[in-house]
């Protein structure tokens, strides 16, 4: 059978599919590493990595195999929480993902009750996007993500939060409600690619990838995006709880109907988490407070929209 420590080197190497790097992060040459990885696969019988490709990729035997490394490393770091919890000592590191367009509202709104909810835990919150936070969690590098729905992995446990309707900032618009025909005839300043509220109402409003304007700009900031507006006229999107956030004019937001079925578009905010993990405790403490924080929208005709 194969060591924890070639465990983790497999594990290293898997995760940066570079030999000389996950060297450094082992804090060993490349040659014991090499050498530590060849001896577990001759123990084993099969190869892990494949590595006549560039990058290293994994074989077949290697993709069913990183799974179970996982589950058992994460199993044994119980004993050290353990003998840490015996002697007093134990802080328990919680590692929090979540989508920058929530970041933006739910840290400020929550960071102190978080606090006060796990006194003997670390909470390292990053911001990071859709696709990238659920890589992380794959990998088991992130204990929790909070990002926009849906999310169908039959290893991560999904729980719902939240439902949050997503309108447009328009001042230029008189009315209390636009149709997505309506705003079809105006500049959309948008969220730059790889942010899934930008995906989400591209495919609602049917915005089109090219603008009408030879001048644009994209970007990953809603409160510069806002400022365009208002210096230049067209629209943004506003997911409620950024308005609320903004403490911003709701006469300046108009809800969005859709044209076809008068559909309002609105998005889901769930809370994503490994299926086995030794922290739940603390995690649902972390879920529950964001339950509780915010009201979900009850409006039948809501249209929650995917992100991908």
């Amino acid at each position: 059978m194969i060591t924890i420590q070639q465990m983790n080197y497999i594990l290293t190497l898997n995760d940066t599919r570079h030999f000389q790097r996950a060297s450094e992060l082992c804090f060993v040459t490349q040659p014991t590493l090499s050498m530590q990885i060849k001896k577990a696969e001759e123990d084993l019988g099969y190869l892990i990595f494949d590595r006549s490709t560039n990058p290293l990729a994994l074989t077949n035997f290697g993709a069913e195999l990183i799974p179970i490394i996982r589950e058992i490393t994460n199993d044994i770091s119980k004993i050290e929480v353990l003998t840490q919890t015996m002697k007093g000592s134990f802080i328990e590191k919680i590692r929090l993902g979540i989508i920058p367009t929530i970041a933006s509202f739910l840290v400020s709104d929550l960071f102190k009750i978080w606090k006060d909810l796990l006194p003997n835990a670390q909470v390292i919150i990053q911001e990071l996007k859709t696709e990238d936070l659920l890589i992380a969690l794959e990998k088991k590098e992130l204990d929790l993500g909070i990002l926009a729905g849906p999310v169908t992995e039959n290893h991560l446990r999904t729980i719902p939060l939240f439902r949050e309707e997503i309108k447009a900032y328009i001042p230029s618009y008189k009315g209390l409600e636009i149709t997505t025909d309506e705003l079809a005839e105006n500049h959309p300043w948008l969220l730059s690619k790889g942010n899934c509220l930008r995906t989400q109402m591209v495919h609602f409003c049917g915005i089109q990838n090219e603008t009408k304007e030879s001048w644009n700009y994209e970007g990953g900031n809603l409160e510069l995006l806002i400022r365009m507006v208002n210096e230049n006229g067209g629209y943004t999107l506003i997911p409620r709880e950024v308005e609320r956030l903004l403490n911003m004019d709701a006469t300046n937001s108009k809800r969005i109907i859709s044209s076809i079925n008068k559909e309002i578009p609105a998005r889901e905010i769930i809370a994503v988490s490994p299926n086995k993990t030794s922290k739940w405790e603390s995690i649902e403490k972390i879920i529950r407070s964001c339950q509780l924080r915010y009201n979900s929208e009850n409006n039948k005709n809501l249209k929650i929209l995917s992100w991908k």
